[in-house]
């Protein structure tokens, strides 16, 4: 069955309210986006502006794309996240690994941010937005 790239209204505002509250709670969060396995934005909350959102969008599907094949490689199966840090602040990627329109969470941080708060916010996020698809398919 091929995936739609976007998910129904009911499932963006609900993954929309998940960052916003990811965005409010964990100090340090910059930036939020929710985007299509393939590489499109579907919704974004932020503190500090990020240009060209749609780019950020499609270079991050295809790193996910990418570490999860090289993980395939090396027998590892199932990459949930990936964690970069840089020296001006960190960018975390992370699976919505929803059966029906599965997504991707892209995290943008300073580099002050508590990283045991921010992946559980994470992980929670993901599987409340999975949660509410479960809900309204069913």
């Amino acid at each position: 069955m091929l995936q739609q790239r976007s998910a129904p209204d009911s499932l963006i505002h609900t993954a929309q309210q998940q960052i916003k509250e990811i965005l409010t709670n964990v100090s340090g969060v910059e930036y939020v986006m929710i985007c299509s396995s393939d590489g499109f934005e579907l919704t974004s909350a932020y503190k500090k502006n990020v240009t060209n959102t749609g780019k950020l969008a499609a270079v991050s599907s295809s790193i996910l794309a990418m570490v999860q094949a090289f993980l395939s490689e090396i027998n590892l199966h199932g990459c949930q996240s990936i964690t970069l840090e840089a020296e001006n602040g960190k960018a975390f990627l992370s699976a919505v690994p929803n059966k029906n329109y599965p997504m991707l969470i892209v995290a943008l941080t300073s580099q002050e941010v508590l990283l045991g708060q921010l992946l559980f916010s994470l992980k929670r996020c993901s599987g409340n937005i999975v949660q509410a698809d479960a809900h309204y398919t069913s």
